[in-house]
């Protein structure tokens, strides 16, 4: 449906595989959508997961090494949006809640283990210096994932 979508699904394939290792979880990122920038700028990343206890502990990871995150909803109603007439699922869902479409998206590759996908579009590369950002290539989420697994081997 969209060329411009093309990296998700790679993604895609990528969260598929790992099912085969049967993981404990997965967390991923990616600049997956414009659409994260415009509802949350360049100060936070958009968090989306299929775990509430993963997400919780990936926004707190982010917290610890000043990489916000706001959680966004999978919530159901969104679904229709990727629904399709000619195959089993889109790869996009519009304009319209474009992020969280692109999540559900990948949601139903990500199927048997707890998975939370970041959103970094806003955050991994800044072109002006803001105040918890500065210009340039950002290394975000380098430092939650950092977090994320020292909080797990402590």
């Amino acid at each position: 449906m969209n060329t411009d979508a093309e990296g998700r699904l790679v993604l895609a394939d990528v969260l598929h595989y790992a099912k085969k290792y049967d993981p404990v979880a997965v967390i991923d990122a990616a600049t997956l959508t414009g659409a994260v920038v415009i509802g949350l700028g360049h100060s936070l990343m958009g968090v989306m997961g299929t775990d509430a206890t993963l997400v919780r502990d990936v926004l707190a990871a982010g917290a610890r090494a000043s990489e916000f995150g706001w959680e966004l909803p999978l919530w159901p109603d969104y679904e229709e949006q990727i629904k399709s007439d000619t195959a089993d699922i889109k790869n996009t869902g519009g304009r319209a809640a474009g992020t969280i479409t692109a999540a559900l998206f990948l949601k139903v590759f990500a199927e048997g283990y707890p998975w939370v996908h970041l959103d970094v579009a806003g955050t991994a590369y800044s072109e002006t210096d803001l105040v918890s950002l500065p210009k340039g290539p950002t290394g975000r989420p380098v430092g939650t994932f950092v977090e994320f697994v020292r909080a797990r081997i402590s």
